[in-house]
């Protein structure tokens, strides 16, 4: 009988970080696309990261949404 391995991907938060940081340059919303929120992520990427009050509130909110996407929970 073979064993099944799950393939499970695994987001590191050093790597969302530093796509923050990357949206405080000009490209906003490419954090949210790595955490699985892509349609949040094109809307912070048209309006410059909701003016850059969403990426200041993202810095506290990415660990929880790399958390909800490797939980499995459904994110939008």
């Amino acid at each position: 009988m073979a064993s099944t391995a799950l393939s499970t991907t695994t987001r590191d938060t050093g790597v969302a970080y530093l796509l923050l940081i990357v949206g405080f340059l000009g490209l906003s919303g490419l954090h949210r696309i790595y955490a699985g929120r892509w349609v949040s992520g094109l809307i912070w990427f048209f309006t410059g990261g909701l003016c850059m009050v969403g990426n200041i509130v993202d810095i506290f909110l990415l660990p929880q949404m790399l958390e909800d996407v490797e939980a499995g929970k459904p994110v939008w």
